[in-house]
């Protein structure tokens, strides 16, 4: 697995997905503001990733700081926070990690600014290898609910290029490929920008697992003919309620899903949930520039010129179609979701497990 994020010799290392599967390139950036047109223009994207990079970003942004103490260097880094939360509105990991970066540079106010400045850079890092982790133990129980011999639907890329490494959805392929499972994916291309043909697809290729590349509009095909066993998705926003924000075409996948009795997963790190929205009318959804429906990969014009298009990037999946969510934590049904909240609650006894 490539990494997607790194931090090397001062600078923030991203490999850049605009240009996969045909080229592998490594771009360098020396300034937070290139860091947030990265995540603007897709060069990483993938919410745990998005969030490893915003803190990279604050971390990079931070060295360029020049003040004489702590409270100075804080009042000059809020700036620099506000910048890179502009990147992009609805993956809620890119506010999660820059409000974690503020929290912790606030704790060391009182050092040096050299201090500080070294110090973010290691929370970063720290960070990175946080999500690896949580992916990782996220993959361990969303492979329980994965047999032998079972074909895996999945929409848009949520592998190790939408992390710090690993993956969340494809986390639990990877999980489940790992324990010997003998497990087929069929890939959604995932349209206007094809993470799924482009991306989902080359990362299973790379680690030998078997993917079958399909349009979006095959799905129900599929399921209709009985040859998906179950349905694993990533997420960019869980609210409260247990409703999901995932990669626009999704709540069609798992409205079909619910049609043909095919349970319906969501791999969801607890930093990508945002208990302080109620239900998932409340979340932003970014609009995106129509090009990217009209034109493909800015290159060749597939509608007529001068058309109206829509460019929504995600939609939003009720809990009411998802099985259950599956974090780093165990699995829960969603309506127990909140609980997590609670620092008492006795995740044991409320874990979704596969004999439900």
């Amino acid at each position: 697995m490539i990494p997607t994020v790194d931090w090397k010799q001062g600078k923030v290392i991203l490999v850049d997905q605009t240009k996969l599967p045909l080229e592998v390139v490594f771009n360098e950036y020396s300034d937070y503001r290139d860091v947030t047109g990265a995540i603007r223009d897709l060069v990483v994207r993938g919410a745990p990733a998005i969030g490893v990079t915003a803190a990279m970003g604050v971390a990079l942004g931070a060295q360029g700081i020049e003040a004489q103490d702590g409270k100075e260097f804080l009042k000059k880094l809020e700036p620099i926070c506000n910048h890179i939360a502009s990147a992009r509105p609805t993956a809620v990991n890119l506010f999660w990690a820059i409000r974690r970066m503020q929290a912790f540079a606030e704790c060391l106010k009182d050092q040096t600014v050299p201090r500080i400045k070294e110090s973010l850079v290691q929370e970063s890092i720290r960070m990175k290898e946080e999500d690896i982790a949580v992916n990782r133990a996220m993959g361990s129980y969303g492979a329980e609910f994965v047999q032998d011999g079972d074909t895996i639907l999945t929409h848009c890329n949520a592998g190790s290029l939408a992390t710090a490494g690993f993956g969340t959805a494809l986390g639990v392929v990877y999980a489940a490929h790992e324990r010997g499972r003998q497990i087929k994916v069929f890939a959604d291309e995932t349209r206007p920008i094809l993470q799924g043909a482009r991306l989902t697809a080359w990362e299973l290729m790379q680690e030998g697992i078997d993917v079958t590349l399909i349009t979006d509009n095959m799905a129900g095909y599929f399921m209709q003919k009985g040859m998906i066993d179950l349905v694993v998705v990533g997420t960019d926003r869980t609210v409260a309620n247990g409703d999901v924000a995932n990669k626009i075409g999704t709540y069609s996948v798992a409205v079909l899903a619910k049609e043909h009795g095919i349970p319906f997963f969501v791999a969801a790190p607890t930093s990508t949930i945002d208990f302080s929205l109620a239900s998932g009318d409340l979340i932003p959804i970014e609009e995106r520039d129509a090009s990217e429906v009209t034109r493909v990969f800015d290159r060749v014009q597939v509608a007529p010129e001068g058309v109206r298009a829509a460019n929504p990037a995600f939609d939003v999946t009720p809990a009411r179609y998802i099985t259950a969510i599956v974090t780093e934590k165990g699995a829960f049904r969603p309506e127990d979701l909140h609980q997590l909240q609670d620092p008492q609650a006795d995740l044991e006894k409320l874990r979704f497990r596969p004999d439900h």
